[in-house]
């Protein structure tokens, strides 16, 4: 009688970047928004930077990657739509390109441990 090995769900060691999406969608909305800068539709990038800066410090969070905490809380403050700060000029298009550097190392140096998907990962173990 042989075994079979079960197949691994998600191979490694069960950790997924989960904050790489969010991370890539908040760094194209701050390229974008350096073309913005100035115009009503920079409302816009606010909104998608500070909530997405949010979301991956969630995501930092539990991974227990803490040390990301400050630096998203600092962009979620100062992207944040609510009190908006009135920066302009060159130095508020460097903290565009800085928060966009932000945003791709924390989604590629943030992993999540996911637990197995109880309700799919199992393969049926009968015999044939």
């Amino acid at each position: 009688m042989t075994t079979r090995a079960t197949p691994q769900r998600y191979p490694g060691d069960g950790r997924r970047r989960l904050a790489l999406a969010p991370a890539v969608v908040a760094v194209m909305a701050l390229l974008a928004g350096i073309a913005l800068l100035g115009s009503e539709a920079f409302l816009v990038v606010r909104f998608v930077v500070a909530i997405f800066a949010l979301i991956c410090g969630w995501f930092a969070i539990q991974a227990r990657h803490w040390w990301w905490l400050p630096l998203l809380g600092v962009v979620a403050v100062l992207w944040n739509p609510v009190y908006p700060f009135a920066f302009s000029g060159t130095w508020w298009q460097s903290a565009q390109f800085a928060a966009a550097v932000l945003f791709l190392l924390v989604g590629a140096f943030v992993k999540v441990r996911v637990a197995d998907d109880r309700n799919g990962a199992r393969e049926s173990t009968a015999r044939r």
